[in-house]
């Protein structure tokens, strides 16, 4: 077991992230955006997109203009946001839950912790990839259409918390993204990172802010069930 989320006290509310962390679709959300950017005159790579991948959509084209030299307006961005989003429902198809999502939720009932997923994405992104968790009842999700600025702003985390009746500081936000880590910080919460789904590696989410690194959500599960 990981020493350090010994040390993390027990949740009174889970928060998830969705892509990267229950499911394992963050290459298609990179292939997406390579589209997108492409179309729009902002040809850039892989490894340029991978640690972006996690942040609100129109700062992420933002980012990659800017590193072009090609600055944009909050129009442009929106529009290359929302072009990035369309692909990427055209190419997710079946995507492949993540490990461990359903012993976890299992050990979270038995407990009596809330749960809820908090991501970026927009609205009409989430439900391929919901419906692929095949969870017994549907979720609560808070995602970007919830909020005027997404991740790595706080604002979306504090809503969830808000709208569950749980203080940040007794919530768990687990993710797989720097940007999910940075978000949980300034939102007062414990950032869990797990690592099975993401495009960057554990010594990176620890430096964001991670409590403690998983390798996978079976591990989280294993980690409560030990308590």
């Amino acid at each position: 077991m990981n020493a350090m989320i010994d040390d993390v006290p027990l949740p009174s509310a889970v928060l998830f992230d969705l892509d990267g962390t229950l499911v394992d679709t963050v290459e298609t959300r990179i292939s997406s955006w390579e589209q997108a950017l492409a179309v729009a005159g902002l040809p850039t790579s892989r490894d340029r997109l991978a640690p972006l991948i996690g942040l609100d959509g129109k700062r992420l084209a933002s980012e990659i203009a800017a590193l072009a030299g090609q600055p944009i307006d909050d129009a442009r961005a929106e529009e290359i946001d929302r072009h990035a989003g369309e692909t990427y429902e055209r190419l997710n198809l079946a995507p492949r839950p993540l490990p461990g999502l359903g012993r976890l939720v299992a050990e979270l009932t038995r407990l009596d912790i809330r749960w809820a997923i908090a991501t970026s994405s927009r609205k009409d992104q989430v439900r391929t990839s919901v419906e692929a968790l095949a969870l017994p009842a549907a979720p609560t999700i808070f995602d970007a259409s919830h909020v005027k600025h997404a991740k790595p702003e706080p604002d979306l985390l504090l809503l969830a918390a808000e709208q569950l009746g749980i203080k940040p500081g007794a919530c768990w936000y687990v993710g797989d993204s720097t940007w999910d880590m940075v978000s949980a910080v300034a939102a007062g919460m414990i950032a869990i990172g797990v690592t099975a789904g993401s495009a960057v590696d554990r010594a990176t989410l620890h430096a964001a802010g991670a409590a403690a690194v998983m390798d996978t959500l079976d591990e989280v599960a294993a980690a409560i069930e030990d308590r």
